[in-house]
């Protein structure tokens, strides 16, 4: 497979084009992968209201009632209730993985066995998080893609 990329002007719209003879679960995860880099959340910190981009948010937790976004570097509180960021980013690349919080699944490091069927994963930014026993099952399947 080639790849070919072409910088544009900045009044072009971008573009991603695949070329194939077929499409395989290959050029699906490709395309899958593409998709799931795109969009913004909106959240506040302590300089203010800005876009997180998802792709930057490592991890989503709900605490007492508030939910906070988790990018390397920093922490965000946003609107959004947990069960409707998942449900919002369940196409890219996200995965509830404890009653109160999803993960990226992208930021995923390693998976390392935990005490009573746990799990601990740890992240691209050296933080470790805890897999609740009831989604492991859905992690790994979501790992092996299905």
């Amino acid at each position: 497979m080639n790849v070919h990329i072409e910088q544009i002007g900045k009044e072009s719209e971008e573009l991603v084009l695949i070329k194939c003879r077929e499409i395989t679960d290959e050029v699906r995860e490709i395309e899958s992968f593409v998709k799931s880099r795109q969009g913004s959340l909106t959240g506040v910190s302590e300089a203010g209201q800005c876009e997180i981009a998802v792709t930057d948010v490592c991890y989503i937790e709900s605490v007492e009632g508030k939910t906070f976004l988790y990018t390397s570097d920093s922490v965000y509180e946003t609107a959004y209730r947990i069960y409707e960021l998942e449900e919002m980013l369940k196409n890219k690349h996200f995965l509830r993985i404890s009653k109160p919080m999803l993960v990226n699944l992208m930021k995923i490091r390693s998976i390392q066995p935990a005490f009573n069927g746990r799990f601990t994963a740890q992240l691209g930014s050296g933080e470790k998080i805890i897999i609740s026993r009831n989604y492991v099952k859905a992690l790994k399947a979501a790992l092996k893609g299905e």
